[in-house]
C-alpha cells in the first residue's frame, strides 16, 4: 500500500518534469532553428551567387562570339579585297613596274591585316583568341550552372526544415523535429555540393 505522503512527492515530481522538460526541449530547439535559419542563409547566398556568376559569363560569352564575328567578317574584306588586286595584278600583266610595286605592297598590306584579325596574341583580341575567351567564359557558366540546383534544393529543404522545427516547437514533438533534421542535413549536403560541386545533379 502506498504512503500517503508519497502521492504529493511523485506528484510534485511529475509536475515538475512537465513544468522543465518542455521548456528545456523548446529552446534547444530554438536554438537549432537558429542554427537550420543561418545555414539558409548561407544556401541562399551561395545560389544568388552561381545565378550572378551564371548571367556574367552568359553575356561575356556572347559577347566574345560577337567581337570574334565581327573580327572574321574584317578578315574576310582583307582577303577578298587581297584576291581582287592579285586577280587584277594577273588581270594586266602590262601595268608599270610602278603599278606593279604598289599593288604588291597594298596586297601584302590587306593579307597582314586579315591575319591579325585572324589572330592577335600581342592584344589577345584575334578571332582565335576571342573564341578560346568565349569557350572559357562558357564553362564558367556551365559550372556555375551545375552548382545553382544544389542551392536551390537545399533552400527549399532548409525551409521546410524550419517549418517543422516551429510545429514540433508548438506541439513539444521530438519525431517531429528529427523529421526536420534530417531535412536540414539533406540541405547542408547540398549546400556543401553546391559550393564544391563533388557530384552533379541532374538538374545542373
Amino acid at each position: 500500500m502506498v504512503d500517503e505522503t508519497e502521492i504529493p512527492e511523485q506528484a510534485q515530481h511529475h509536475e515538475h518534469e512537465g513544468r522543465h522538460h518542455p521548456d528545456g526541449f523548446r529552446r534547444l530547439a530554438a536554438i537549432y532553428v537558429g542554427v537550420v535559419a543561418m545555414l539558409l542563409a548561407i544556401s541562399s547566398l551561395g545560389g544568388g551567387q552561381a545565378t550572378k556568376q551564371m548571367l556574367g559569363a552568359s553575356i561575356r560569352a556572347s559577347d566574345s562570339y560577337s567581337f570574334a564575328q565581327a573580327k572574321y567578317l574584317r578578315e574576310t574584306a582583307y582577303e577578298l579585297a587581297a584576291d581582287q588586286l592579285e586577280a587584277q595584278f594577273t588581270a594586266y600583266p602590262s601595268i608599270s613596274d610602278e603599278a606593279k610595286a604598289s599593288m604588291t605592297a597594298l596586297i601584302a598590306k590587306y593579307h597582314a591585316a586579315a591575319a591579325r584579325y585572324a589572330s592577335d596574341p600581342k592584344s589577345g583580341e584575334g578571332r582565335r583568341e576571342l573564341l578560346a575567351t568565349a569557350k572559357d567564359w562558357e564553362a564558367v557558366r556551365d559550372h556555375a550552372e551545375a552548382q545553382d540546383p544544389n542551392f536551390q534544393f537545399a533552400a527549399a529543404l532548409f525551409q521546410i526544415a524550419i517549418v517543422l522545427a516551429s510545429v514540433a516547437i508548438a506541439a513539444a514533438s521530438r519525431p517531429l523535429l528529427a523529421v526536420s533534421a534530417v531535412s536540414a542535413a539533406c540541405a547542408t549536403l547540398l549546400t556543401v555540393n553546391g559550393f564544391f560541386l563533388f557530384v552533379h545533379l541532374w538538374g545542373g
